[in-house]
């Protein structure tokens, strides 16, 4: 049986059309589709397992890594000389996050508690808990900054307390103790005589409140009617304003709760969020973008106006009482304590603080904190948060303990809190966000093509079928008609 290589290449020509047209309509359809399932992926319903699980329970490794600012001239910071002050560390500490009390609500909303545990790494630390280390005494120091404008007769009852304590300006302790709290006559004092003065009823330290703790009641948008809310909070502890700033604009409850933010980010997109320990909203800025183990990502940073004084930036004003650029005072939700939020090394601050320390050295590689992105999903992909607890000390008349210490904004210790996706989960995330969408890009283009070159190649064997055909009867040269009626009769 002969082949019909006109008809065949025919066939071959519609069919390549059709491939043509199936890519194209994937090129327009196959973003959608993936757009589609982002967003049923994205929204918070137990029903997606995946991200339902990584929001939850957050199965990524956190740390936090602790360094302290040992004071090496205490006696004569007394006598009003410069501190000078060495880092130590870090002492890393695993974080154990988990939601329990997870209601969901009929406006799209859920509420839940997380809750945080420490626990230590020797492997990864530069020393152990039982490291002594010496640091400002919050306790005398800052009760002296808080008692200085009562009447000199108080303050002098107040210095003879911390005496009696033996209660001095400068702590000498083990790490541990200072991180999760130690044993102190004057806290004890305090607590049965002026209960809710310190913010722990137990043991003092400086972590004492975090550990076995709870951020508050969040409650956040689940994104189901609309994927731009997903992740954005919409009350904290049943208000959806605070109370503690001095305008309405600071006292804002913005962004998400840190964890997670909407998919779809763009590059003039930024990450707000609300964090209970600063408490208050901040925003991170894009900076570039970038690359993980083959995953795309957006790099988001502090921008410098984040902690700048109400002068240099005037949305900040509402801060204040505030002090240099690069500050921020968080007295008014620390029951009035001299606090200070920086940070590491007073990085992106106001540089006239480092002439009243000796022994800082800031730079944005080791102190500037970031978050990587990805923007299709919102999903952060490595995370480095660093910030610096600070000290206001200087001398009060009447309190003794204070000596003569000069005015000055100190650094007592500063913290990162990092964490990445690996493993399983970064295999997971790497198939269904990077080697899918691939596959699906190359087959789009990959049918355009194979469906032209399908039309090329049979429009060329079509042509040259059609050449080779005999030409039909009647136009036939006379001598081979004659030839064929001879055969013709003679069959």
């Amino acid at each position: 049986m002969r082949i019909n290589k006109t008809k065949v290449s025919l066939g071959f020509i519609v069919a390549g059309a059709l491939t043509v047209v199936f890519g194209v309509v994937l090129l327009f359809v196959g973003p959608a589709v993936m757009k589609d399932q982002i967003i049923k992926n994205t929204v918070i319903d137990p029903k997606n397992e995946l991200s339902y699980t990584m929001w939850k329970d957050v199965p990524v490794p956190f740390f936090m890594s602790v360094y302290f600012f040992n004071v090496l001239n205490p006696k004569e910071i007394l006598a009003g000389e410069k501190p000078m002050v060495e880092q130590k560390g870090p002492y890393v500490y695993r974080k154990q996050i988990r939601k329990e009390n997870i209601t969901f609500h009929e406006n799209n909303t859920v509420s839940y508690r997380e809750y945080r545990k420490y626990f230590f790494e020797p492997s990864m630390s530069a020393g152990t808990e039982s490291d002594i280390v010496t640091i400002p005494n919050m306790l005398v120091l800052g009760a002296s900054i808080m008692m200085e404008n009562l009447p000199f007769a108080v303050r002098l009852m107040i210095s003879a307390t911390f005496k009696t304590f033996k209660e001095g300006p400068f702590l000498t302790k083990p790490v541990g103790e200072l991180m999760w709290g130690y044993d102190s006559g004057l806290v004890d004092f305090l607590n049965k005589y002026l209960p809710g003065m310190l913010p722990s009823s137990g043991k003092f330290g400086l972590f004492a409140e975090f550990n076995n703790s709870n951020t508050g009641l969040f409650t956040i948008f689940t994104g189901k009617d609309d994927i731009r809310n997903v992740h954005r909070v919409d009350s904290w502890n049943g208000l959806t304003e605070l109370n503690y700033w001095r305008t309405p604009q600071c006292n804002m409850i913005n962004g998400t709760a840190g964890q997670m933010w909407p998919p779809f980010m763009t590059t003039e997109s930024t990450l707000p969020f609300y964090s209970p320990d600063a408490c208050r909203s901040m925003e991170l800025v894009y900076q570039r973008p970038g690359e993980m183990q083959g995953i795309p990502l957006y790099r988001y940073v502090a921008p410098k106006t984040l902690f700048a004084n109400g002068t240099d930036y005037a949305p900040n004003e509402g801060f204040c009482p505030c002090r240099q650029s690069g500050l921020l005072n968080v007295s008014s939700c620390r029951h009035n304590s001299p606090v200070f939020i920086s940070h590491p090394h007073f990085f992106n601050a106001d540089p006239v603080l480092l002439k009243y320390v000796q022994g800082l050295s800031p730079s944005e590689d080791e102190h500037g904190l970031f978050i990587d992105i990805h923007p299709q999903t919102g999903v952060p992909l490595n995370v480095s948060i660093r910030l610096q607890l600070n000290l206001y000390m200087k001398r009060v008349s009447g309190i003794t303990e204070t000596g003569k210490i000069s005015e000055v904004v100190m650094p007592m210790i500063w913290f990162e809190e990092s964490g990445y996706i690996d493993g399983p989960i970064l295999s997971t995330f790497h198939t269904n966000l990077v080697v899918l969408p691939a596959v699906m890009e190359y087959m789009q283009y990959g049918f355009i093509a194979l469906g032209l070159a399908t039309i090329l190649i049979a429009s060329l064997v079509h042509h040259k079928a059609r050449v080779r055909l005999p030409p039909p009867p009647c136009c036939m040269q006379p001598h081979v008609l004659f030839i064929m009626s001879i055969l013709l009769n003679g069959a």
